[in-house]
């Protein structure tokens, strides 16, 4: 698919993955983001997993004709992206490949080889010119990998960003450049579940790239941001600095017989009609915790509420808080409700996990459930939303 003038998307869909990494959930796909670009020599920038490697050299021999291309720069290998490398390189044994040292290392430790004869090591600050195109190239460690590199080419304002401002979801043969109304959710569980733990190096590499002239992002998932990408960007910026998007409440709850469910529901109920802004609520035992975590760092207020079990806390709310402490979770309000039948140890437990995370403020109200809720216990709910609407 033509992008502009020099630049062709020759990227695939996945529309079979249900496990994004064998964890993320992505009903609706995944796509493996690659492009060539045709100025007097041709380069194709990255490549994608190895199952779809047939079809993507065949969608780089359309986009290309009759020429062959005469590099393979590699900014990420992910084996996602990396694993395709191999038939690239039987399929074009002319075609020199542009990545940085330490990817190199990765390629001799995945494939065994690390094609010493064709190789062009590139660093922060190296460029690569292609005639009237010119790739410059920006280090990007840990975003989210340490060899990772981004490239920027001049002309046409483009950031190949790697895996940075990418998103779940397969592309359909839609118009690769439709970012839709889906993309600050879908990039947004994207961000948290894969990279939010490195928002510092995410940081770094936004004021790297924040006096450079982009006009379009093209990323390794999902769509290419060529109508939104200052506003892409900003969210970028708010999510790696660790910042709600926007006031509102995330409840997040464990319930083994439905009783600490009620509690939640009930505080749903009148969080969403008291002025707290939008309510996320999330059963964490049925529900895409990934989705859950966005949401917990979407806004600006979280409540947990969960069962004691075996004197700690209920399995899925440990996994969620530890999630979201190994993201970086920090700046939020905090409600606490616990249940317990003789030894309630929940919200103990529940403030140790987050004692970790900066700048958390629980709330004053704190909600405890002996069994069932009764209406003391729907009294102490109410109070807990009028505090947490009241922070609105």
């Amino acid at each position: 698919m033509k992008l502009s003038e020099k630049l062709y998307y020759v990227g695939v869909d996945d529309v079979k993955l249900d496990l994004f990494e064998s964890h993320f959930k992505v009903p609706g796909g995944m796509s493996y983001n690659s492009y060539v670009i045709a100025d007097d020599r041709a380069a194709v920038m990255d490549a994608v997993e190895k199952s779809f490697a047939d079809r993507w050299l065949s969608n780089i021999g359309e986009a290309l004709g009759e020429r062959k291309p005469d590099y393979l720069v590699v900014l990420h290998m992910e084996p996602d992206h990396s694993s395709g490398i191999l038939k690239f390189m039987e399929r074009y044994p002319e075609a020199r490949i542009v990545s940085s040292q330490k990817a190199f290392a990765m390629m001799k430790n995945f494939f065994g080889n690390d094609f010493p004869e064709r190789r062009i090591a590139v660093s922060e600050g190296d460029t690569l010119s292609l005639g009237g195109c010119e790739l410059s190239f920006i280090a990007a460690p840990m975003v989210h990998w340490p060899e990772v590199t981004v490239a920027y080419e001049k002309s046409g304002g483009v950031l190949f960003s790697a895996d940075a401002f990418g998103k779940f979801g397969a592309i359909h043969g839609r118009d690769v450049t439709d970012v839709g109304e889906d993309w600050d959710s879908e990039a947004r569980r994207y961000y948290f579940g894969i990279v939010g733990k490195y928002g510092a190096q995410v940081q770094a590499l936004l004021r790297k790239v924040s006096s450079l002239d982009v006009r379009t992002i093209c990323p390794l998932h999902g769509p290419v941001i060529s109508h939104d990408a200052g506003r892409c960007v900003e969210l970028y910026n708010t999510w790696s600095s660790y910042e709600p998007e926007e006031k509102g409440v995330t409840i997040a709850y464990t319930s083994v017989y439905g009783n600490t469910a009620k509690a939640a529901c009930h505080l749903f109920g009148k969080l969403a009609t008291g002025g707290a802004g939008p309510v996320a609520i999330y059963d964490l035992a049925r529900c895409d915790v990934a989705e859950a975590i966005g949401d917990a760092f979407r806004y600006d207020k979280l409540v947990l509420a969960s069962t004691t079990y075996n004197t700690d806390v209920f399995p899925h709310m440990r996994e969620f808080i530890e999630a979201l402490a190994l993201r970086g979770y920090r700046g939020r309000t905090v409600g606490i409700i616990e249940n317990g039948s003789w030894a309630p140890t929940a919200a103990r437990v529940m403030k140790e996990l987050l004692s970790g995370c900066k700048d958390i403020t629980f709330a004053d109200t704190e909600v405890r459930i002996v069994s069932a809720p009764d209406g003391e216990t729907f009294l102490k709910l109410d109070a807990l939303a009028e505090e947490l609407s009241a922070k609105s």
